[in-house]
């Protein structure tokens, strides 16, 4: 497998599972060095464990804490003196709700995860990248189309979508990129279907056209294109990845 992205440094949020555990295999397969975090203190090493070996970090703490954020993206630089790539990919799935039942909690731990901890990463980050570095932000198809009991999640994503192309104007003039993946259904352990079990799972497989669930390694393969040169003319853009929804 070609190593392609040897020596490249490459901060991946929400890597204790799913989406983030998936690409940063894939990335640490392609040569790629890591500095990992999860608010779950148990999956990272469980994570790295499945990387290929490399000179990695993780650390374990809430996203939607500044000094966090700031002090793991200090770690890195002390340690590596560089950093080429981000993936903000943590996130909460949501519960289906009608707006009057949304308590102030629900919304902030949303917010605070799905928007502000994004905000967190990328603000810390930004003073430390040069030309040639880029974001990958993960959205949803919630951030691009209206659901009705989830009113939260929605806000959260279409967010992410909006501060992700403000960045995309603003970091562009320096060579560096942001895009945005805007994944539709995806069999991770905290997707809201799979969690309630088969029989749900099976009702939104089948409001796909390709009649499955796609899997957290579909997406891996679709953030490690947009980190590539293959995408070095795309900025800001927002690639859908939902196998055909009906």
């Amino acid at each position: 497998m070609s190593k392609r992205f040897e020596n490249r440094i490459i901060l991946c949020t929400g890597a204790g599972s799913g989406i983030g555990r998936a690409t940063a295999i894939k990335l640490s397969q392609l040569g790629a060095i890591l500095a990992l975090t999860d608010i779950n203190p148990t999956s990272l090493p469980e994570t790295l464990s499945l990387c290929e070996k490399g000179d990695h970090m993780s650390s374990a703490f809430d996203i939607g804490s500044t000094d966090s954020c700031n002090t793991f993206v200090l770690s890195i630089i002390n340690k590596y003196n560089r950093l080429n790539h981000i993936f903000n990919c943590a996130g909460i799935n949501p519960t289906s709700l009608s707006t009057v039942s949304i308590s102030d909690e629900y919304w902030d731990k949303l917010l605070t995860t799905n928007l502000k901890g994004l905000f967190n990463i990328t603000r810390a980050c930004i003073p430390h990248l040069t030309s040639g570095a880029s974001f990958v932000n993960v959205a949803s198809i919630a951030g691009l189309r209206p659901t009705a009991g989830f009113a939260v999640y929605c806000a959260s994503k279409y967010g992410v979508i909006g501060f992700s192309k403000c960045m995309a104007l603003e970091l562009g003039p320096n060579g560096i990129r942001t895009n945005i993946i805007a994944p539709g259904y995806i069999d991770t352990p905290t997707n809201a279907a799979v969690v309630e079990g088969k029989e749900a799972a099976e009702v939104m497989a089948k409001q796909v056209s390709y009649g499955r669930m796609g899997t957290p390694d579909e997406v891996a393969d679709l953030a490690i294109f947009l980190f590539g040169d293959e995408s070095r003319y795309m900025n800001g853009s927002v690639v859908e990845i939902n196998g055909g929804l009906v």
